[in-house]
């Protein structure tokens, strides 16, 4: 039998499109109240975090500095400066910029309840046993955006900026970057890995729609693995350390999602016909 906190009469479609509408209402409440407890303390947003990058003595690069002396690999994180510019060439250029990172720095803090908001929505569809898994789902999934969001801050975005900051195709040019496009790069490789680092839930809802499988994964792993060390290779300079430290989580991440396919696929058999049973 279903539980009897699930059997509640069902939605209209009108009713499911409320329900949706007040989740983005709320959601975006959330993210507001993120956007100004960010603008209260945009000077360390900006200065610290945001700009971080841009300073030679960022943790980072002083890491890769001390690996490449170590092993005599490429030195171009041991540099006294990086050769580039930061510049605002439009009159309301700073003014967006702080508004709309202050956006996404709430987006960032307000994503624990964002995923709370979700799970409300989709908790009137789920058995008794699924709803037991709700604070694991926010737990997990909040960490996962959040070690994502570090990995693309600390790894990814210094990397890009170093390798791009140290490219010319003549000495008569000089690199000095518009205000909007190094934010936008800050931010579009932290918020797509805080995102990509979600692909073991992704996998998991994926798996128990029954639209992938533990043996598809597996099937097209060579094509991820060769996929990942492509992205690796664009993305880090051409020495080999960097391009492994970014795959490593990458593949790690791919890996755990084929044991959380096969976990859902190994499921027992009786629960399943007793949920269909259920559900008629």
């Amino acid at each position: 039998m279903a539980n009897k906190k699930n059997s509640i009469k069902e939605m209209s479609f009108l009713d499911h499109l409320e329900e949706l509408r007040w989740l983005l209402v709320r959601s975006s409440a959330f993210i507001l109240g993120g956007g100004i407890v960010a603008f209260i303390f945009n000077d360390f947003i900006f200065n610290t975090i945001i700009f971080g990058p841009k300073k030679t003595d960022f943790v980072t690069y002083r890491f890769f500095c001390q690996l490449a002396q170590k092993y005599d690999l490429d030195k171009s994180f041991c540099q006294a400066e990086l050769p580039f510019e930061i510049q605002n060439r439009t009159m309301d250029g700073q003014f967006s910029v702080l508004i709309w990172t202050c956006i996404t720095a709430g987006f960032v803090i307000a994503f624990p309840f964002i995923l709370w908001e979700i799970w409300k929505f989709i908790k009137p569809a789920l058995y008794q046993k699924e709803l037991q898994y709700a604070k694991r789902f926010i737990f997990i999934s909040s960490l996962l955006f959040f070690l994502g969001v570090g990995f693309g801050y600390y790894v990814i975005t210094p990397l890009s900026i170093n390798f791009l900051a140290n490219m010319q195709v003549s000495d008569i040019v000089k690199n000095e970057i518009d205000l909007t496009s190094y934010i936008g790069l800050v931010k579009t490789t932290s918020l797509s890995c805080g995102l990509v680092f979600e692909l073991p839930i992704i996998i998991y809802f994926l798996s128990v729609l029954g639209l992938v499988t533990p043996e598809f994964l597996r099937e097209y792993r060579k094509y991820a693995i060769v996929l990942i060390l492509i992205i690796a290779a664009v993305i880090t300079p051409p020495d080999v350390i960097s391009q492994v430290i970014v795959s490593i989580p990458l593949l790690i991440l791919y890996e755990i999602s084929i044991y959380i396919s096969k976990f859902v696929q190994k499921k027992d058999p009786k629960d399943k016909s007793n949920q269909e049973l259920s559900k008629s």
